[in-house]
């Protein structure tokens, strides 16, 4: 069986900067069996040399017809235009974003020449599948080149800071959107000093936005939305009530916002108005405007494609579409490894050759076309998008159950406690009948000693010791207990061995609590 090869072409979508394949992925790609290559100048805009591609192995082609017929499997980046389509052929597997949703024309063009079509865009959110997740390693980059591209148009710091020529308030940030976008975005921006504030249609993300360190805005509104599992980890429209109310709080919040950044998506839909003019006009001069949803329309009234836009208040719209490749080496290495992620899912056996199991939930969710069919919309995956679920509040207890519950709780623990009491008098008695007297001066000292230590040093709060080093600092309580009783005797080798044990158990307890100090004050911000 012969080794297919696995190429990259050259973007040739107007300012794009990305690259499909990097000299690390394709080392590791080679791993998988396949011969590379990629076209020249491929990754130069992305910081990847020619040179740094043929230190790792792979071969430079001169042009891109030169690749397209020399290799088997098309790795790229942007949806491929009418040469590119012309170029495509039933041995070829194409894997690359493909918009399936928006490209008939593509796709049938692609079923008709039998060539096999991953889009990544189609890569179902499912966890085995994060790895090969394109969007979300994209949108976590937009996410965050969106807060520096707003700190780029903001005149003023993020964190507040008291200086000898006065007070520096911390500004106030917006993120509309706590998908991987959003939350990218909510990073950096309390990783600044920003007071962050964030808003989702979907409930479930209300605790992740917080663990950040943003604080969720709410809204007073009783109808219940719909879980991101429902909707395949994405938002889904909102009712037209819901919609009023979230504009409401929007107006509110509008006059006190000094940056805010729009990431609000829905799937083969034109991105929802949020941010409308008269909220523009609330805000003051300076401010500033990122929406990431300038590809699909934008979020806010008055976004321009591709452009920086000033509104007559002095607001800053910003409308740009290339977020990632004005961070080409990283949005490629990210990318690239999504690639890398679905070959080897691709080749089973690690030979360098396709095996494309339409049984996979990842890759027939993934394949826009095969066998010369068109298999866009995908079936939904046989796993679901996870989504955290709100925990329903335990019913509140009325006073009177309260009682019952505590009076029931100590009658069955006064009766284990006499059963216990009754239980080991008994097997004392029956020692006592049938040992000598100095099996017995031992027996109740190490019973006693067991009962004592174990009781006081386990019952000692958590929040001083681990439940790990609970049974242990019991055991050694034990010991120290047992050697205390032992001192007092005749022998003067007794009297040593007892005191050694009592030194390095209480060592050991001592220690056990310094331990869990030091690991206390790990976790605690100074």
């Amino acid at each position: 069986m012969t080794t297919l090869k696995i190429g990259t072409p050259k973007e040739v979508f107007d300012g794009e900067a990305r690259v499909a394949m990097t000299p690390d992925s394709a080392l590791q790609l080679q791993k998988l069996g396949y011969d590379c290559a990629i076209e020249s100048g491929a990754g130069s805009l992305a910081g990847f040399s020619d040179k740094a591609y043929s230190d790792a192995g792979v071969e430079i082609k001169k042009t891109a017809a030169a690749l397209w017929k020399d290799v088997d499997v098309v790795a790229k980046v942007r949806e491929p235009d009418d040469g590119e389509m012309k170029r495509l052929t039933a041995d070829h597997t194409l894997i690359s974003f493909f918009n399936p949703a928006g490209n008939d024309k593509g796709l049938k063009a692609a079923a008709k020449k039998g060539a096999s079509v991953i889009a990544m865009e189609m890569v179902p959110r499912i966890s085995r599948a994060q790895k090969m997740d394109a969007l979300s390693s994209m949108a976590n980059i937009a996410g965050y080149r969106a807060v520096i591209e707003a700190g780029n148009n903001f005149g003023r710091f993020f964190t507040g800071q008291v200086t000898a020529a006065g007070k520096v308030p911390p500004a106030k940030v917006l993120i509309v959107g706590a998908g991987v976008a959003g939350l990218a975005a909510i990073g950096t921006s309390t990783s600044l000093g920003a007071i962050t504030y964030a808003f989702d249609v979907r409930p479930e993300v209300a605790e992740q936005v917080e663990s950040m360190g943003a604080e969720f805005v709410y809204l007073d509104f009783k109808e219940k939305q719909k879980d991101g599992a429902e909707t395949g980890g994405y938002a889904a429209v909102s009712s037209p009530e819901f919609r009023d109310a979230q504009l409401a709080k929007f107006r509110e919040l509008a006059p006190e916002i000094d940056i805010v950044i729009t990431t609000a998506l829905i799937p083969n839909r034109e991105a929802p108005k949020l941010w409308l003019k008269d909220m523009v006009k609330a805000m003051k001069p300076g401010s500033v405007i990122v929406d990431l949803a300038a590809p699909a329309g934008g979020n806010v009234e008055g976004t321009v494609k591709d452009e920086k836009v000033i509104s007559d208040n002095g607001v800053t719209i910003v409308g740009y579409t290339d977020f990632t490749s004005r961070m080409a080496a990283q949005s490629s290495s990210l990318y690239a490894t999504n690639i890398r992620h679905m070959m080897n899912d691709l080749t089973p056996e690690k030979d360098g050759n396709v095996v494309h199991n339409m049984e996979d939930d990842v890759i027939r969710g993934a394949t826009v076309t095969f066998n010369k069919e068109v298999t866009f919309p995908p079936p939904p995956p046989k796993v679901q998008a996870i989504a955290v679920k709100t925990q329903e509040k335990p019913k509140e207890l009325t006073p009177e159950e309260i009682r019952t519950q505590e009076a029931e709780a100590f009658q069955a623990q006064t009766k284990q406690q006499v059963i216990l009491l009754a239980t080991g008098a008994l097997v004392t008695l029956g020692l006592g009948l049938i040992a000598p007297v100095s099996f017995m001066q031992h027996f109740i000292v190490f019973v006693l000693s067991v009962f004592i230590g174990f009781q006081v040093i386990w019952n000692v709060s958590h929040s001083l010791h681990t439940p790990l080093m609970a049974v242990t600092n019991a055991i050694s309580s034990i010991i120290i207990l047992g050697a205390l009783m032992q001192i007092g005797s005749g022998s003067f080798l007794v009297i040593i061995l007892a005191a050694l044990s009592v030194f390095m158990a209480g060592i050991n307890i001592f220690g056990g609590f310094l331990v869990t100090r030091r690991m206390l004050a790990m976790f605690q911000k100074s």
